[in-house]
């Protein structure tokens, strides 16, 4: 029997319905109706969906419109904060002027995206010791903070993304008063909190969903409400970000600012306390020197520098002079809020450097990122399915949901990675008319891509033809930063269309570059094979250097592969394989965006074609037409207007 919602989604999808009357172009896609209505019936239900929707079905308004229809509360998680901004500053208003409806919507960020007026008024009385810039920076924050509704960090232009200013003003878990701060009633936290706990529709993003659930959020009320159901769009990227809230990370600068604080407590208010000031200040010290000694071992894996005597005789030192302190402080509970809120905090960062240290859980990966100013201390889980399927046993209706999680073309791996066994699913392909749209062009003799001098030449000469072909207007995209730089190099002279490349710039600036000069060529890393859009003949050709695999010497990759090894399968197909595929759908994704465009792509990597696992990549890309011959390819290039 069909239910009063699907009967209204069916409407408004009509060929005479809603999005046709006001949507100027609108044609009815079978694909999105279908996705429409499975969604539709799902939020009547409890469990999972997983929806691959290839591109140009339309997953968004599949799934927004049953959302809004529904009068239910939902919770959209994205991947990005792009996608996250569209929806909210776009999609969203545009649905419900469309639809004549009023329920609230809110958008809510992670707490570090908001000012905290505790730490704005704070930074400003003790101005008068700090740079000049940093302090130029804090008068324009403090100025804009005055006029803010909303207090969110994204809508400050007058200082810049990278102020060194900006991590003093914001709003951080650690630091949060809570009831006790003298700004609790203006708190921009916890106003966007309470918008989000009235709407009917929350927009995300995936790490506040996992920390919110996950974390708990010590000290401060949860962020998110329990809604009804949630929506995960951009959901490939679940698993990668699940091994992150599942794990433990703890950054030695979150060690040394606790440090610090105490420091300053002891010279503003406990002076007649010197021990504090004294073990602060030598914890402090040895925390850096024992640093500076992991620095220079240029070792991420920790397993690895459990043989290196003189690292390890000095971390259980740091721990026990922690301990110390601690020990210490335990003396002085009650004297000041502000130092019983640091005795609580430091006793948490002793105890997870400890579970760190002591590194007896064989089923995580723990590993070291060696940050400018501070290393990070990680232990990460090699399956999380068992935690996630708790974490999606809840009562309610869940949606997973990109246009890429399907293997060969099966989505039980996607399925498995997040516990998922129970769920329903539904794989889409796309409208688009890809044998007539698009060409896959795999060069003949093309040398081994292991041979990087060569590979970087072979696809500079690839690239030179293309680019002359599709006169300009080319994404180069790279699996490694150090091929991109060689092909650069390469390509500087060669061609006479203007060269974007990553780093000169932040990626929304070059990708505004890049629309707005008409003819560029952009190399990129893995920020630009994902969450880009750029339509028409803008863009007419993508090349690719190789098949994304991760490097076997990554350290979860090596944890992960080796658990695998033990349960008796083999990691190539139950990791390495699975998660290029995932990554090669992503970046040839970029090429076509919409039923007009006409476009080349060129992958340098003749394992796709001559090896046998090369077939999964083949099966799970769109149905392009297929060449080995470069001029073709060309050809075809030269043909788009």
């Amino acid at each position: 029997m069909t239910s009063r919602l699907t009967k209204e989604v069916h409407r408004v999808f009509a060929e005479d319905g809603t999005l046709a009357r006001q949507v100027k172009g609108y044609s009815p896609r079978p694909q999105q109706l279908q996705m429409a209505t499975r969604v539709s019936e799902h939020l009547d239900k409890k469990g999972a969906l997983v929806v691959e929707a290839g591109t140009g079905v339309g997953k968004t308004y599949a799934y927004l419109i049953p959302a809004l229809l529904s009068g239910k509360q939902v919770i959209v998680s994205t991947g990005s904060k792009n996608l996250q901004e569209q929806l909210f500053y776009k999609d969203l208003p545009a649905l419900l002027s469309m639809l004549d409806i009023e329920p609230k919507i809110a958008l809510l960020k992670g707490r570090n995206n908001y000012l905290c007026q505790h730490h704005m008024a704070q930074q400003v009385q003790g101005a008068t010791s700090m740079d000049s810039q940093v302090l130029d920076d804090l008068l324009r924050i403090n100025h804009w903070a005055g006029q803010s509704l909303d207090g969110d960090i994204g809508g400050l232009t007058s200082v810049s993304e990278q102020s060194p200013a900006l991590p003093y003003v914001v709003s951080t878990k650690e630091t949060c008063l809570g009831k006790r701060c003298d700004f609790y009633d203006e708190c921009f936290t916890r106003k966007a909190r309470i918008r989000a706990m009235d709407a009917k529709i929350i927009v995300v993003n995936h790490h506040l969903f996992f920390a919110d659930r996950i974390l708990k959020e010590t000290g401060f009320a949860e962020l998110l409400p329990d809604s009804d159901a949630v929506v995960f769009d951009e959901a490939h990227l679940l698993p990668d970000i699940a091994v992150t809230y599942f794990g433990q990370q703890l950054n030695l600068g979150t060690l040394a600012k606790a440090l610090a604080a105490m420091e300053k407590l002891y010279r503003q208010q406990l002076a007649d306390s010197p021990q504090i000031g004294v073990l602060s200040s030598r914890c402090l010290s040895q925390l850096l020197d024992w640093q500076d000694k992991l620095y220079s071992t240029d070792q991420s894996d920790w397993r690895r520098l459990l043989a290196d005597k003189t690292l390890m005789q000095g971390a259980w030192q740091l721990l026990e002079e922690f301990t110390s302190l601690a020990n210490v402080l335990l003396g002085y509970i009650g004297r000041l809020p502000a130092l019983d809120d640091l005795i609580e905090k430091w006793q948490s960062l002793i105890d997870k450097l400890k579970v760190f240290f002591q590194c007896d859980d064989q089923h995580a990966a723990y590993s070291i990122d060696f940050g400018e100013r501070y290393a990070t201390l990680r232990i990460s889980p090699i399956d999380v399915a068992k935690q996630c399927r708790e974490l999606f046993a809840d009562n309610i209706s869940w949606l997973f949901t990109s246009a890429t999680l399907q293997i060969d073309r099966d989505l039980s791996l996607f399925q498995s990675a997040l516990g998922l066994k129970q769920s329903e699913s539904l794989l889409l392909d796309s409208p688009f008319n890809y044998p007539k749209q698009a060409l896959f062009c795999v060069p003949r003799h093309l040398g081994r891509v292991s041979q990087q001098t060569s590979a970087a030449n072979q696809l500079a000469d690839v690239a030179v033809k293309a680019i002359n072909a599709a006169k300009g207007r080319t994404f180069i995209l790279f699996t490694s930063h150090y091929m991109m730089n060689q092909v650069a190099q390469r390509l500087s002279g060669r061609v006479s269309y203007p060269l974007l490349i990553q780093g000169q710039a932040s990626k929304q600036v070059l990708l505004k570059k890049y629309r707005q000069l008409g003819n560029a060529v952009l190399l990129g890393t893995g920020a630009f094979w994902e969450g880009v859009d750029v339509r028409g003949r803008l863009l007419s050709c993508v090349i690719i250097d190789k098949l994304p695999f991760m490097s076997p010497d990554d350290h979860l990759y090596k944890a992960r592969a080796e658990g695998i090894t033990r349960s008796g399968q083999d990691p190539f197909a139950a990791l390495s394989l699975p998660q290029a595929v995932i990554a090669l759908n992503q970046g040839v994704g970029r090429l076509i965006r919409d039923e007009k465009d006409r476009g080349v792509l060129i992958l340098c990597d003749n394992r796709i074609v001559n090896r046998p696992y090369g077939q999964a990549f083949l099966n799970s890309l769109p149905p392009m037409s297929r060449t080995r011959a470069l001029d073709k390819a060309l050809q075809f290039l030269k043909q788009i207007d």
